[in-house]
Order: C-alpha cells, then sequence, then structure tokens
C-alpha cells in the first residue's frame, strides 16, 4: 500500500483583525478540509480534537487545528474566562478563516466543515450562517449550540449535533437546537458518554460518525452542473 502525502504546514494565519497559529494537514489527493473550533480554554493542542482531527486525515480529510484567541487573550482569559464565550468574536474569526482557506493554495477547491467542541461549536453554527455559500457541513460533539442564539435559524448547512448520554443538560440543549435548525440534521447519543467523551470507545465513535458525515458531505468535486 503506497503511503498517503501529506502537505504539512504550521502557519500564522490572519482572521479579521488578529494573525492565530495554526496546523494545517491536508492528504494528496483530499476529500474536503475540516476547521475546526475547540471548546472553553482550549486550543489546537487539544488531544481530543488531536485525536478525531487525525481520524479524519486517515479517512482522506484535511484539518485545520488553529488557536482561536492570540497568546495574549489566552492570558488574560485564564484569569477572567471573558474571550472564551465570546462566540461572535470567535465566529468571526472561523468565517475569516473559511475564507482564507478557501484561497490558501493546498487548501484553495476543497470543500469546507467545521468541528465545534462544547462552546467552540456554538462559534462554528455562527460562522456557517455567516458563510452559507462555503462552510458545506458542520459537526458539533458536546456541543452549546444554544449560546449561537438567533444564527441557528440562519445554518443552512447540513449539521450533525453528537452527544453524550450521560450529558444530560447537554443532550436537551441539543435536542431544542435540532427543533430549530432549518437544514439537514441529526443528533447522535453516545451511549455511556460524559461531556468529555473519555470513556472507552467514545471518543472513536465520535471520530467515525464525523468522518462519516464529512465525507457525505464534503465531495472532492462540485456535483454536475453545480
Amino acid at each position: 500500500m503506497n503511503a498517503v502525502r501529506m502537505n504539512l504546514e504550521r502557519l500564522e494565519i490572519p482572521a479579521a483583525d488578529v494573525v492565530l497559529e495554526a496546523d494545517v494537514a491536508v492528504p494528496r489527493p483530499a476529500g474536503g478540509v475540516v476547521l475546526f473550533a475547540h471548546g472553553s480554554g482550549s486550543g489546537r493542542h487539544s488531544p481530543r480534537n488531536r485525536y478525531v482531527a487525525g481520524e479524519l486525515r486517515r479517512a482522506g480529510l484535511g484539518t485545520v487545528l488553529v488557536d482561536l484567541l492570540t497568546p495574549l487573550e489566552e492570558e488574560a482569559d485564564a484569569g477572567t474566562a471573558e474571550f472564551r464565550f465570546d462566540v461572535g468574536r470567535l465566529a468571526v474569526r472561523l468565517a475569516a478563516l473559511a475564507t482564507w482557506l478557501s484561497r490558501h493554495e493546498p487548501t484553495a477547491g476543497l470543500r469546507v466543515g467545521l468541528f465545534g467542541a462544547s462552546t467552540g461549536a456554538a462559534a462554528a453554527l455562527a460562522a456557517a450562517a455567516a458563510r452559507p455559500g462555503l462552510v458545506k457541513a458542520v459537526v458539533s460533539r458536546g456541543g452549546r449550540p444554544d449560546l449561537a442564539a438567533e444564527a441557528l435559524t440562519e445554518v443552512r448547512a447540513p449539521t450533525l449535533l453528537i452527544v453524550g448520554e450521560r450529558d444530560e443538560a447537554v443532550v436537551e440543549l441539543n435536542r431544542e437546537a435540532l427543533a430549530r435548525l432549518p437544514g439537514q440534521t441529526r443528533l447522535e447519543i453516545v451511549p455511556g458518554a460524559t461531556h468529555l467523551f473519555e470513556e472507552p470507545g467514545a471518543l472513536e465513535r465520535v471520530a467515525a460518525l464525523a468522518g462519516d458525515w464529512f465525507l457525505g458531505h464534503l465531495p472532492k468535486s462540485p456535483p454536475a452542473g453545480g
């Protein structure tokens, strides 16, 4: 079996009014590219998201793991938590990153998906609402879609909500969001899992569900006549 060719870059990417650090990995060929939006107090080194990203690359998808806060913002946020719940700010940056990916040579021409965890899921949904022509699929892991507020009703991208069975409050929030999302949606509840999906097999299930969803909605080329 031939080894998968991979374009790997560690970049500083302009996004709105800041420059953000990102790890961009794109297999050749790639069936799309997935931009990760991390949860509260997390960043591109999140072991859970890095695991999911690795599985997506094995499935033939590019991944972008990015710190949505600058080092100075992260330092301030550690003491005040003033930035991690600023969904509007994070969504603007995600939307700018998605636009940048559409112009960056290794990812230009690839359809873009967003993978959001916890509060990052709200930012991913708001960014999808802001870039309906660019963002083609969204996956939320243990997400807080309620924090996307009225942007939920503007999301047109096919959206998969994944929640742990034992994360009861978040399950209910996702059920409510499911009723408000106007496009193609699905709720998957992972048996026995809690909010962080630390139970044996739970994160593997998340990665498999996300991979199937993105591969189903991020085709390698536009449909005929599209």
